[in-house]
C-alpha cells in the first residue's frame, strides 16, 4: 500500500516484519462476513475472558511490575553507590499471544523481566525467585534454570504466568 509523501508522490509503506504481508488489500464483505461468524464461533465455545478475567489479569501485571520494580531496587541498594541507587528501575513486559490480544481464556501470560546490567541471572533465580517464593498470591512456583529458554513459572492469584529475563546494558532505569 502506497501514502503520499507530502508532495504529492506516493511512497511504498516500509515493511516492518521479517517478511512481505501476504496481502495488502483491505477486507471485502466476505472477509468481514467470515470474521464475525469466526468471532461468534469462538463465543459459542467460550474462548474469549469475561471483564472481570481481563482485569484481574491487568491486575496481576501491575502487581508483579511493581514487585519487580522493587526486587530491581533492592539488588542495586547491595550492588551500587547508594546515589545511583535513586534512578535504577525494572520493567515486565508482555509478549506472545497476550500481547498480541489472541489469548484464550485461562491461557498463560508470556512476560519478559528487564533489568539494568548489574542485575544478572542469579539475581533473578535467586533474590527475585525468594521474593516471589514469599508472595502469598504465588502458587506453582519453578524456576527451570538449566532449559533452552531459562523461566520462573507461576501462578499469581490463580493465574499463569512465564517469567524470562534479560539484562539491558544500562545502569539505571528500564
Amino acid at each position: 500500500m502506497s501514502k503520499e509523501n507530502g508532495f504529492g508522490e506516493a511512497r511504498e509503506t516500509p515493511c516492518l516484519g521479517v517478511s512481505q504481508p501476504i496481502s495488502k488489500a483491505l477486507p471485502d464483505a466476505r472477509d468481514l462476513r467470515l470474521t464475525a461468524q469466526l468471532i461468534e464461533c469462538l463465543k459459542n465455545f467460550n474462548l474469549f475472558e469475561t471483564d472481570e478475567e481481563m482485569h484481574a489479569r491487568i491486575e496481576v501485571l501491575r502487581k508483579l511490575n511493581s514487585l519487580v520494580k522493587n526486587w530491581v531496587r533492592k539488588v542495586s541498594e547491595s550492588k551500587l553507590p547508594a546515589e545511583m541507587c535513586e534512578n535504577v528501575g525494572g520493567k515486565l513486559f508482555t509478549f506472545g499471544s497476550y500481547r498480541l490480544g489472541v489469548h484464550t481464556r485461562g491461557a498463560d501470560i508470556d512476560t519478559l523481566c528487564v533489568a539494568p546490567r548489574h542485575v544478572d541471572r542469579s539475581d533473578f533465580f535467586g533474590s527475585f525467585y525468594d521474593m516471589l517464593k514469599a508472595d502469598e498470591n504465588v502458587t506453582d512456583l519453578h524456576a527451570v534454570e538449566d532449559a533452552f529458554v531459562p523461566v520462573i513459572k507461576l501462578k499469581y492469584a490463580g493465574i499463569e504466568l512465564d517469567i524470562l529475563f534479560a539484562r539491558l546494558a544500562l545502569k539505571v532505569a528500564v
